[in-house]
């Protein structure tokens, strides 16, 4: 059988490149719920505090995560909606590297915090990218389905993530999961450093 030569790869590889190419895609043509889903998982500081709560709920147990499940998704929601009714919020890259480097700083060092410390850490977290989504999504023509399917998003990395990081208890699990707390802070001060060299 006769093997395929480089004109026909290089003439399916040209085929399959994409017409445009979009940063934080909104409308995918999946549906409004869909087009929320997609904003959030290409939304990388969004998903870094997510996962950082996550981790930070599940060190500290069942309880706590309970807390950040319940708490996250309603603050978010509910400020996604005042948001929505918003003019476009200027974007506050540093306020947003911060809300993902303290818990992750959390994570890093295991602080034992309290359960309800967690869950308003969360619902802080939830409020303040709540209404930033919100705003954004009013700007780009997204509605109330678009901020359904962000914060199902959410709630799901939050469950899946915590619900692994609850059962841990060898030691050097619980160093993995430091370890990667301590990323997400590496990754914020990345960010602030770029942030501050680009305003200079």
């Amino acid at each position: 059988m006769k093997r395929p030569g480089l004109l026909t790869w290089l003439a399916t590889g040209l085929a399959a490149l994409p017409g445009a190419a979009q940063a934080h895609l909104v409308n995918s043509g999946l549906g409004p719920f869909y087009d929320g889903v997609l904003h959030l998982l290409q939304s990388p500081g969004d998903l870094l505090g997510l996962l950082a709560l996550a981790l930070l709920a599940g060190m500290r147990g069942t309880t706590a995560a309970r807390a950040v499940v319940i708490a996250l998704p309603i603050t978010w929601l509910l400020a996604g909606l005042i948001g929505l009714s918003l003019p476009l919020i200027p974007e506050l890259a540093w306020l947003s590297t911060l809300s993902y480097m303290l818990p992750g700083m959390l994570v890093a060092v295991d602080a034992r915090l309290p359960p309800v410390i967690i869950a308003a850490l969360a619902g802080g977290y939830g409020a303040l990218h709540g209404l930033l989504n919100g705003s954004t999504l009013t700007t780009m023509g997204a509605g109330v389905g678009s901020l359904f399917g962000i914060v199902l998003a959410a709630l799901l990395l939050l469950l899946l993530v915590s619900a692994v990081v609850v059962p841990l208890q060898a030691f050097w699990a619980r160093v993995t999961v430091r370890v990667a707390g301590s990323w997400v802070v590496a990754v914020g001060m990345l960010m602030l450093g770029w942030s501050a060299k680009s305003a200079a």
